[in-house]
Parts: C-alpha cells; sequence; structure tokens
C-alpha cells in the first residue's frame, strides 16, 4: 500500500512519520519547498508525491477549504481512498459527495496537537496518547472505512471514536472550539499585563490555547457556526448567573452554581464523557 500525505504541518507530517514508524511507504506532497525538503531530509517521507494518481491512500492535511479546493481538482488514483483531518466534518463531507462523488472518501480528525506548529515540530509519537474520530454515514465505503480504521490503530492512537460527522460537529463545537474562544476572550483583560509570578497552573491551562492561527480558526467556526452559536450563547447565560450572584453577594446562590458545575463534572467524569451515537473503542 503506497500511502501520499498531502500538507506537511505538524499534523500531517506526524501522520506522515506514525505512518513510517510502522512500516508504510509515505510519500509527501507540500505547497512550498521548504516543508518539502525539510520532510525529506529528516525522513518524514519516501519520497516527493510528483503524481498524486498514484497511491492507494491520500490524506489532505489541509484548512477546510483548501482542503475542499484540492479534493475537487485532483486526479487521484482510480479507488484510491481520500481521507481528510479537519477540524470540522458536516462541510467537507457535503462537498466532497458533491462536488467528487467518484472518490472513496473517509473523514477523520485527530485529537491531538501543539501550541507550535510546522514539520519541524513534527513527531512519530504525537498520536501515541491521544483520540482519533473517524467519521461515517449512509455514503461511506465499508472497505475504505476498514482501511483507515487499520492505519489508525498502526499510527498508534489510543482510543478511536466513530461517529456521523453531525455528532462530531456538534461535540467539537464544545469540547475544542468554544474552548478556544474563552481562552482568546480570557487573556483581553488588561490584567494579563503585569501577571508575571501570580500565574500557576489554572492560568495556563486557560491561556495555552489563545494564540491561535485567526485564519484558519475563522474557517473552522463558520463551518460550525449553528453548532458554536448555541454554545457561546449558553456560556453567556451560565457566566451571567455567576456575574449575578457574586455582584449581588449572594453567598448561597453562588454556592449552587458551584456546585451543580462541580457535580455535572462528576457525573460526566464517571461516565467517560460517553454519549449516545458515538462508539469509542480503546486500541491495542
Amino acid at each position: 500500500m503506497k500511502i501520499c500525505v498531502v500538507g506537511l504541518g505538524l499534523i500531517g507530517g506526524s501522520i506522515a512519520l506514525a505512518l513510517r514508524r510502522a512500516g508504510y511507504f509515505v510519500a509527501g506532497k507540500n505547497r512550498s519547498r521548504g516543508a518539502l525538503e525539510y520532510a525529506l531530509s529528516h525522513g518524514a517521507i519516501d519520497e516527493e508525491a510528483k503524481d498524486v494518481g498514484s497511491y492507494d491512500v491520500v490524506f489532505v492535511a489541509l484548512p477546510p477549504r483548501a482542503t475542499v479546493e484540492y479534493i475537487a481538482s485532483e486526479k487521484f488514483k482510480k479507488g484510491a481512498i481520500v481521507s481528510d483531518i479537519c477540524g470540522v466534518k458536516r462541510y467537507i463531507e457535503r462537498e466532497v459527495y458533491s462536488r467528487r462523488p467518484d472518490i472513496l472518501y473517509v473523514g477523520t480528525h485527530p485529537m491531538a496537537g501543539k501550541e507550535v506548529s510546522g514539520i519541524e515540530n513534527a513527531c512519530a509519537d504525537l498520536f501515541d496518547r491521544a483520540s482519533m474520530v473517524l467519521t461515517k454515514g449512509e455514503r461511506t465505503d465499508e472497505g475504505s472505512y476498514e482501511v483507515i480504521r487499520k492505519l489508525i490503530k498502526d499510527m498508534g492512537f489510543k482510543r478511536l471514536v466513530e461517529c456521523s460527522a453531525e455528532v462530531h460537529d456538534k461535540k467539537i463545537a464544545y469540547t475544542s472550539q468554544l474552548a478556544h474562544i474563552v481562552s482568546n476572550c480570557y487573556v483581553k483583560n488588561p490584567q494579563i499585563e503585569g501577571c508575571l509570578g501570580f500565574t500557576g497552573g489554572s492560568f495556563q491551562d486557560m491561556t495555552r490555547i489563545a494564540g491561535v492561527d485567526e485564519k484558519m480558526w475563522t474557517e473552522l467556526y463558520m463551518s460550525n457556526a449553528d453548532n458554536l452559536s448555541g454554545d457561546i450563547d449558553l456560556l453567556i447565560s451560565k457566566l451571567s448567573e455567576i456575574s449575578s450572584a457574586v455582584r449581588g453577594c449572594d453567598k448561597t446562590g453562588l454556592e449552587k452554581l458551584l456546585r451543580t458545575g462541580r457535580e455535572q463534572f462528576e457525573s460526566g467524569k464517571n461516565n467517560s464523557f460517553q454519549g449516545e451515537e458515538v462508539k469509542t473503542t480503546l486500541l491495542k
């Protein structure tokens, strides 16, 4: 099986390295020569992919719009499996099936990353403790799905999460996109100036993901606006409840609000945060 990774950034480069670690032949393609030459010289890929049409599996590791445009215009090998790694799935799935009904498409979303980007920060073990979301719909080819499922296991992922594109986007709006927005808003407080020495783990946790690529994340937010806007509205309402209790010195009310949050969090932990329409498998 010959595999090609298109887009040799942090995630694409790590996919290539993880697959090579597992013994697969991996080619790479990238718009800039610098990342491609780095991948070649540092053993992230076996060769440059000059003709993507000669590979059996193609992972497209590009932002949402670029992913759609690439898949829509590229000439793939007949029977090739094409998989994206985008943080939204309904948009990609809808556009791919609409514009390229001839290809075998499977959507994935690796739940791993770093605060830094670029092929130079890619590593073969990035996914070893991570989850991979694999989406499946009515038009998903079963054989192609199983091939990607096996590659996910071989890449070293700890957990496989299977669901529809719709369920993925609802969950990711809350678990990822909303968290990034909260962090971005949190650092806009002028108190951030001169706070060195006053910070601990909670500050680091709250600010770690504030410095996002605004162009890429705007694409992700806009592609999932319906789910994300609802989560933002709910968060605002919960913050307003806390604000009212604090402003009114309502000790009893504040304790109740904090207790409700703690109990809901503990309840979620106890059932491993699992929900309906989601299948979770621990990979050996």
